[in-house]
């Protein structure tokens, strides 16, 4: 009999944490659902373009806490190049040389903004090239 009590006396605590747990995990899910979205948006849209705007960013900026910079370089987020879109985008080109990128973000599902940074830098890296309004790959080019 004791042996059934422990069971089910930890069988209760696991669920118990579970129940704690799932707003967590939740949360965790819509984040990354956000920052997935956010992917997708420029930066220079949500820049604020008026003098008050750029002069309480800049004031802000030199009086809160400095930070020290390890081996990003000032860079945020994941390193460059390790997503999955521009690989996407490149198996694409490869596919439909020729390809535009309004045609790319339909079949992507993208907006076709992100792409505007993705196939320069494709372009950049050797991996594609522009003619026209159409994009090839290299070594189709």
């Amino acid at each position: 009999m004791a042996t059934a009590d422990f069971l089910d006396e930890k069988r209760n605590e696991i669920g118990a944490r579970l129940k704690e747990l799932r707003p967590l995990v939740d949360e965790y899910e819509r984040l990354e659902a956000a920052a997935a979205a956010l992917d997708g948006v420029s930066t220079t849209a949500a820049t604020p373009t008026t003098s008050t705007g750029s002069a309480r960013r800049n004031s802000a900026h030199a009086t809160g806490p400095t930070r020290k910079r390890g081996a990003s370089h000032g860079r945020r987020g994941r390193p460059k190049g390790s997503g999955t879109r521009g690989a996407e985008a490149l198996a694409l080109v490869r596919a439909s040389p020729g390809i535009t990128i309004p045609e790319i973000a339909e079949k992507m599902g993208i907006k076709q903004n992100y792409l505007y940074r993705v196939l320069p830098s494709l372009a950049e890296d050797g991996l594609v090239v522009k003619e026209g309004r159409g994009w090839k790959p290299k070594d189709a080019a």
